[in-house]
């Protein structure tokens, strides 16, 4: 990854909300403004691919381009069907693509089949294999360093003395790669880790199963800390650590501040998550692509480059995500409008929230 000049996402898209557009020409042909952008996102287990990012991104796509649409398909982690989606939208005239990919190996050969089409590709939040235009995402092996660094602090010294479990992602993903290399940069050497599973589908309920198999190989009481790569699985892992009767729970992290998750933060269940702006990385892969549509270059947009195994030098755009505990919150996600106070601290919450200085 090599870095360029950089520029300010949000002075970008404004920019572009000022670019003049049109729909139709007096006879009825379309003008370049005025096309479909196909929206692929991978998963509904995990809460912000339909709650966030697909909203995000279609509002952004019609504040820049009012008279261009969006198609959208969720793959319910299935890489068959994305790639049918694809093939679909395709054939059905979608000028650009923004991939969110199920897996990045399995997606080459559709994104091959754009890139033929002259279909250009940004991949979001994953990279994908292939001739890829654009890439979207946070700095993953910083989540991972932010992960570690608050599971180190939370295990407290002696470190080396503490025994950790390792609840990475799921291994098709180039994201779950970085974060683990991020943890593990901090880690390494520092704690014994006892247990590591790389968890199929970023799932719940299969981290619910790695930690109950965790629980039985090391003992419910000799697991001093949990490295969970997101909020799902820590929700698995927390579940798992209640159902073996630990009456003190271990720190568990965690990432994508989900609502129940921040809410367990409040509570003390979950010790930390990452917060990565999920409205900023809309913003940024809805300029892509609609850039790339009206056949631009995204040399004002990309602030650094990005190789993945198939090609070098793919402009991306790589944000930066931050650590959240309960001595943030406010600061973070209520200041930033994810969620307000109300949401938060609901009524099972009020003592542990007046704790937290966390009050309308």
């Amino acid at each position: 990854m090599t870095s360029r000049t950089r520029y300010v996402v949000g002075a970008l898209v404004a920019g572009l909300l000022v670019t003049p557009s049109a729909a139709c020409t007096s006879d009825g042909k379309t003008t370049a403004d005025s096309f479909t952008v196909g929206l692929l996102l991978p998963s509904r287990v995990v809460p912000r691919w339909e709650n966030s990012d697909k909203p995000l991104i279609e509002q952004r796509v019609k504040q820049l381009c009012p008279h261009c649409s969006v198609a959208y398909a969720n793959a319910d982690d299935d890489s068959t069907a994305q790639r049918q989606q694809m093939t679909a939208m395709i054939t059905k005239g979608v000028r650009v693509l923004i991939l969110g990919a199920t897996d990045n190996r399995a997606q080459r050969s559709a994104v091959q089949e754009a890139h033929n089409a002259g279909v250009p590709v940004v991949a979001y939040d994953r990279l994908a294999d292939g001739p890829i235009s654009g890439y979207v995402s946070f700095d993953g092996v910083q989540v991972g360093t932010l992960q570690g660094q608050a599971l180190l602090k939370a295990v407290r010294a002696p470190a080396k003395d503490r025994t950790i479990v390792m609840m990475n992602g799921d291994p098709t993903s180039p994201n779950a790669a970085w974060y683990k290399r991020g943890a593990l940069s901090v880690l390494r050497g520092k704690v014994r880790i006892g247990r590591s599973y790389d968890t199929q589908g970023w799932s719940t309920d299969n981290a619910n199963a790695n930690m109950s198999a965790a629980i039985a190989a090391l003992g419910p009481d000799r697991i001093d800390g949990v490295l969970a790569a997101n909020d799902a699985m820590a929700a698995g892992v927390i579940s798992a650590l209640k159902s073996a009767h630990v009456r003190s729970l271990p720190p568990v992290t965690g990432q994508d501040a989900d609502l129940d998750a921040v809410q367990r933060v409040i509570n003390g269940e979950q010790s930390m998550t990452v917060y990565k702006s999920f409205r900023a990385e809309a913003e940024a892969a809805a300029a892509m692509a609609v850039a790339l549509g009206r056949g631009e270059k995204l040399h004002d947009i990309a602030t650094t480059t990005t190789d993945s195994p198939t090609n070098r030098d793919i402009p991306s755009v790589l944000l930066t995500p931050v650590a959240v505990t309960t001595a943030n919150v406010r600061q973070t996600l209520v200041k930033d409008g994810v969620y307000t106070v109300a949401q938060i601290c609901t009524p099972q919450l009020r003592a542990a929230c007046a704790k937290a200085e966390l009050t309308p």
